[in-house]
């Protein structure tokens, strides 16, 4: 399975009065599949995930099976903090029709978690998969990094076929490339090292950055593949900008912001996250306002 390419983080819209908006997921989706990523990521970190109901992460996936085009990968985050409600979900979103599953680390008890933990609790997931596993390192949100070492030996697994690395240390990109096996393939989950990952090795991304730029994160991936490194040098310094003040510092409010900006449904985050400052609103606005407007809604 080729994961090479862009997948925007879809993002959870609500209505004003603070149910999922189905509705405007799908239209978020229709954009999507007017562009060339090649697929979108259901229930990630920047859909919000940890904040919704069972019901409603449901709901979410059936609308995104509906609303994506033919040929567009769909990824289902799956992953929770046991092992077997993690195994739950995963056969769930295989039944749903999904045809890889993003495992992000367990975390809550991180102080009795060793390498061992990680070990057996995604080869145990991987052995009950009807359908492949992606390892989701993003200590960002977690507080713990899936190593190099770690990372390699649950490569050997046959049913887990690569990694979202979130941590930005190009590094370890570099370190697992060379080390695990060939058909194992690595995406970044950030835009700020876009370019270096894919010149160390990654083969594509997953990103939040994607959700509100879809088309100028493709742009840089069509150019690295066909070796235009002279035309993507600058494209490069604008996403990283870009994603430092969009992603980094506004957070999924952020994201949503810009999204409504470029003509997309963003709306607000959840509680306990919070609208942006007018500030941070102003500044975003203005990173937006350097690429070209993105068509009317669909």
């Amino acid at each position: 399975m080729n994961l090479a390419g862009i997948f925007p983080a879809l993002t959870t819209p609500y209505h004003e009065d603070g149910s999922v908006a189905l509705d405007h997921f799908k239209s978020n989706l229709a954009r999507y599949n007017q562009t060339g990523v090649t697929g979108c990521v259901v229930l990630g970190s920047t859909g919000e995930s940890v904040l919704l109901s069972s019901a409603e992460a449901e709901s979410l996936l059936v609308a995104a099976k509906e609303a994506a085009a033919p040929g567009k990968l769909l990824i289902a985050g799956t992953g929770a903090e046991s092992t077997a409600e993690t195994i739950t979900k995963t056969k769930r979103a295989a039944a749903l029709g999904y045809e890889i599953a993003l495992v992000k680390t367990p975390y809550y008890y991180k102080p009795a978690y060793r390498s061992e933990v990680y070990l057996r609790h995604y080869r145990s997931i991987a052995d009950a998969s009807p359908i492949p596993i992606l390892l989701y390192s993003v200590p960002i949100f977690t507080g713990v990094t899936l190593e190099t070492p770690e990372i390699v030996a649950l490569a050997q697994h046959p049913n887990i076929i690569g990694i979202k690395d979130s941590s930005g240390v190009i590094q370890r990109i570099v370190e697992v490339g060379a080390q695990a096996p060939k058909e194992f393939q690595i995406l970044t989950g950030s835009a700020g090292v876009l370019h270096p990952a894919f010149t160390s090795g990654a083969k594509g991304a997953i990103l939040a950055l994607a959700s509100a730029l879809p088309e100028k994160c493709v742009e840089l991936h069509d150019l690295w593949k066909h070796g235009q490194n002279a035309e993507a040098q600058a494209l490069p310094q604008r996403l990283a900008l870009a994603s430092k003040t969009i992603v980094s510092e506004g957070s999924i409010a952020g994201v949503k912001y810009a999204m409504d900006l470029r003509g997309f449904h963003g709306g607000q985050p959840r509680l306990p996250l919070l609208p942006l400052t007018e500030d941070k609103q102003q500044r975003i606005a203005q990173i937006v306002s350097h690429f070209k407007p993105a068509a009317v809604r669909a």
